[in-house]
């Protein structure tokens, strides 16, 4: 379970950097594509791995492209500075 942990928070850690999110993002897609798309593979657990890694992958290169969305935007309440303050 320390395994899952360590790599949830590695995968997290590198969403926050643009650069290296894309990098490692086309390093796990560009393979995964290559084991769906060439037919050579046929076991199903290679199949289901690539499409695993694949699927993070392009989801890093999405991040790495765009960016860290903020987690919630506060909205000024009544009483509150507006922008301008």
């Amino acid at each position: 379970m320390a395994f899952v942990r360590r790599a949830r928070g590695i995968l997290l850690r590198l969403t926050r950097r643009r650069a290296p999110a894309t990098v490692a993002g086309l390093a796990l897609a560009a393979p995964a594509a290559w084991v769906e798309w060439s037919g050579r593979v046929d076991a199903w657990w290679a199949e289901g791995l690539a499409l695993v890694l694949g699927a993070t992958g392009i989801a890093l290169v999405y991040v790495g492209l765009t960016g860290v969305r903020p987690d919630w935007v506060e909205t000024p309440g009544p009483g509150s500075p507006g922008p301008d303050a």
